[in-house]
């Protein structure tokens, strides 16, 4: 079957009523998200997610079925790594946790729109100049040993940040935070606050995280319609999963290992089929495999990252003996 307007249109839909519910509906009411309530979310967008796929399977193959699991799988796994990123952002600007789900919720509706250039914009490029997937593959590559070697305790500050020096030239931002408003209006000068500083940061933020997650699901399908709804499906459940994880954050400690590895991996494996397709040199790693990996990768440094915490949590409960 074909992916006409018609599945675009369902599609858009979709989404319109989710967030429409989300905001006006199950969130009317700013108050923080606990855990509990967190849990449910991101159980509740996997399971549409799981849902939607089967619908995939039937309507449209196995093969489009396990190009959009794959797909969704390398969004939502690098997705954790910028929820770290938005914890710092939240923590410089004290926003307290109950006005984080708005800032997020309008943080989504922008990543929603900017997802769309960078798809449309990357399998264009691809049709029309298969050499860009070199391109590609070697900046995941660069990338994922980046991150691997990159420091850990790298300060966060805002006001060194282009983008808010900038945006300060054209705005002037106010420090008031008794309401949680985007802007104010003083003296009749129209004031940023820090919510909307803080907003601009997330979309800037996934802006960064696009570059590199964009490319990595163009290894798996350049399909339009299930690169988009794979990076949607993630981005929706976005919120909820970092209100699950906020508190929790210390057993991904080796995350970046793993998402340095996925990265480096998928970024030898769109040169290596590149040159597989084009030439017929070598050998084409499979999307099944792809999933395999990537599965792997999380699973162990997960697991990793739990034994570790436990440990250290069993030897700072050990008493210490004096000889």
């Amino acid at each position: 079957m074909e992916i006409g307007i018609s599945f675009w249109i369902g599609f858009f839909v979709f989404v319109i009523v989710m967030l429409s519910l989300d905001l006006f509906v199950f969130n009317k009411k700013e108050s923080a998200i606990s855990v509990k309530q967190a849990l449910v979310g991101s159980a509740f967008w996997i399971g549409l997610a799981v849902v939607f796929n089967i619908a995939i399977y039937f309507l449209l193959g196995q093969v489009k079925a396990l190009e959009f699991v794959t797909g969704y799988l390398i969004e939502e796994s690098l997705s954790v790594d910028n929820l770290f990123v938005f914890i710092m952002i939240f923590g410089f600007f004290k926003i307290d946790p109950k006005h984080q789900h708005k800032i997020l919720f309008w943080g989504i509706i922008g990543a929603i729109i900017m997802r769309a250039i960078f798809i449309f914009a990357g399998v264009a490029l691809i049709e029309q100049f298969a050499w860009v997937m070199y391109i590609f593959g070697g900046f995941l590559i660069y990338t994922g040993l980046h991150m691997l070697f990159e420091k850990e305790d790298a300060e966060f500050n805002p006001e060194k940040n282009i983008v808010i020096r900038l945006f300060k030239k054209i705005m002037p931002i106010t420090h008031d935070m008794t309401s949680p408003d985007f802007f104010v209006r003083k003296n009749k000068v129209l004031y940023a606050t820090p919510f909307f500083v803080a907003l601009l940061f997330i979309e800037a933020s996934d802006l960064i995280f696009a570059v590199d997650s964009i490319p990595a699901v163009l290894s798996v399908s350049k399909d339009p319609f299930i690169v988009y709804t794979s990076n949607i499906f993630a981005i929706l459940g976005l919120r909820s999963l970092y209100f699950a994880l906020h508190g929790i954050m210390a057993y991904f400690h080796y995350l970046k290992y793993a998402l340095s590895g996925i990265l480096t991996f998928i970024g030898i494996k769109m040169c290596v089929n590149e040159v597989y397709n084009e030439f017929g040199y070598g050998f084409s790693i499979s999307n099944f495999t792809s999933l395999g990996v990537i599965l792997t990768f999380l699973t162990v440094s997960i697991l990793l990252s739990v034994v570790v915490k436990m440990r250290n949590e069993k030897y700072k409960k050990e008493p210490v003996t004096k000889g």
